[in-house]
């Protein structure tokens, strides 16, 4: 054996016995080892911490569920962000609270299959439309809660482009909907000896900014809305409504469609990244529930009217990270930590008005000038 093969030999069994005491002594760390190995991570050496921070009372009102009061929890490094979202479930609650909507749009897994033309991709689209149903009981057979609930087909070339959309309970789904996805694929492959087929052709399109999403929606829509008394926008946002008005048309819309944006919005990912880390989501979906329009008008003779619209929320509130100790005990606080029906459809409820809170907080500071002071004073730290 040469000297470079026995130095890569020993360096890779150095590295062997370092991961095996890691997971050794793994009681050391918050998380239990044998949870999340073969669920949630492998190779295992421990855990990164991130600050957890708590806002709110945010006061919705809930066009699905009534009136309800929530306190957020923020899992982030940036300093300002929670204290710049309970200012906005401050303003909120003086105001009233928001109204919310949420729609179940579903899950998306979207395959390519490679056919030999118009003819046979014509035929593959219509043998689709014909056998929803039976594709549908294949769905079921992998998991009761996976239910097929549309098909979506574009061809292109020698290829047609399929987009499954299912309903997967509380859970995102999104090994769900693979799993079913593949068996609808094998069933389609034999009943009409298509050769080749891809379980992901980008069509679903998953974890990666689309207009499609955007048009069609995905997992959960979400619209939020709140009307702001010009006193409050006075007292405690500290500038004025037709200011705010101001800072969405030029910032939020028309600075979006200079760059290029996909995302008319100010920073709805902040927001959703902090409680998705709460709460146990799949942290790649943040750049899904980036995409979204904010809006503003004055009313009422000097009130504020702003808006949230969210086309693309992949959530759930089991299964993913949703066990792990912290982020159960985070959607304890938000009364989800059980198996309920409709418990996601209320998460998005929350994320919804967390982001409007939020949202209307930093246009706010642009508008009044104090973002760059907020920063300074909370998220530089004592010198």
């Amino acid at each position: 054996m040469s000297k470079v093969k026995e130095k890569v030999k020993l360096r890779r069994e150095k590295l062997e016995k370092i991961i095996k005491k890691k997971l050794l002594n793994i009681s050391c760390f918050s998380l239990d080892a044998e949870k999340i190995e073969g669920r949630n991570l492998e190779n295992m050496i421990g855990v990164v911490q991130i600050p957890l921070g708590i806002a709110g009372p945010l006061k919705v009102k809930s066009l699905e569920f009534g009136k309800r009061e929530y306190f957020v929890p923020l899992g982030t490094t940036e300093g300002v962000l929670v204290a710049s979202v309970n200012r906005g479930c401050k303003v909120i609650r003086e105001s009233g609270g928001c109204e919310i909507l949420v729609k179940e749009k579903g899950t998306t897994r979207g395959p390519v299959f490679k056919v030999n033309g118009l003819r046979e991709g014509k035929k593959l689209i219509r043998w689709l439309k014909k056998n929803k149903n039976e594709l549908e009981k294949v769905a079921r057979k992998t998991d009761k809660h996976t239910k097929l609930i549309d098909i979506d087909t574009k061809m292109v070339g020698k290829n047609v482009y399929v987009r499954f959309e299912f309903n997967t309970a509380e859970a995102m789904g999104m090994n769900m909907v693979t799993i079913a996805t593949k068996k609808i694929v094998e069933l389609i492959k034999r009943e009409l000896r298509i050769k080749e087929a891809i379980l992901s052709g980008n069509y679903c399109i998953d974890k990666k900014p689309s207009w499609l999403n955007f048009i069609q929606g995905r997992g959960k829509q979400v619209w939020a809305e709140v009307v702001i008394p010009k006193k409050v926008v006075k007292d405690v946002l500290k500038t004025t409504s037709e200011k705010i008005v101001d800072v969405v048309y030029r910032k939020q819309l028309l600075g979006s469609i200079m760059s290029g944006s996909m995302g008319f919005n100010a920073h709805y990912a902040n927001m959703i990244a902090a409680i998705f880390l709460a709460t146990g989501q799949d942290m790649a979906h943040v750049v899904e529930g980036s995409l979204g329009v904010t809006t503003a008008e004055v009313v009422n003779n000097g009130d504020l009217y702003f808006s949230i619209y969210l086309p693309d929320l992949m959530i759930g509130t089991v299964g993913g990270g949703t066990h792990l100790g912290t982020q159960k005990e985070c959607l304890s606080i938000l009364g989800l930590d059980k198996v309920k029906k409709g418990d996601s459809l209320r998460l998005a409820e929350v994320i919804g008005g967390a982001v409007l809170a939020g949202e209307l907080s930093l246009t706010a500071a642009l508008a009044s000038g104090d973002l760059a002071k907020a920063h300074q004073k909370l998220g530089r730290g004592k010198r």
